[in-house]
């Protein structure tokens, strides 16, 4: 996520993990380029709850713009068991896409090939 990339977007997403940390790691990245971060969005979707968007806000206002996706907590609040289901793209316009994640098993991609070029290209493991 080179200077070229951070300019380019409007902002980025955590995919996974803690999501105080990345907000910090993601904001002190823009800032090392010399990109302005309060003007770029952060996007929050890994198993919100109300409670926790509203901590990740007050973490972040005034240093980024934090947007949520808030899924299975809003869709399923009557406590029963929820349906881990997620849907993702693998292939745009006949193309291939991929998910590439740092935590295992989350990386998706329907074609070898192509995931392997992005591995070598972004010098992933």
């Amino acid at each position: 996520f080179d200077l070229y990339f951070c300019k380019l977007y409007d902002g980025a997403r955590q995919d996974s993990g803690d999501p105080f940390k990345w907000a910090d790691q993601i904001i002190a990245h823009y800032e090392s380029l010399g990109v302005e971060p309060i003007h770029k969005t952060l996007v929050f979707s890994d198993s919100l709850t109300i409670e926790k968007a509203f901590a990740i806000y007050h973490h972040v206002k005034g240093r980024a713009i934090p947007f949520f996706g808030i899924g299975t907590h809003l869709t399923n609040d009557m406590g029963y068991p929820t349906v881990d289901m997620v849907i993702k793209m693998t292939q745009c316009n006949h193309q291939p896409v991929a998910k590439l994640s740092d935590s295992p098993g989350k990386t998706l991609c329907t074609d070898n090939k192509y995931l392997n070029d992005l591995r070598e290209l972004f010098q992933l493991n």
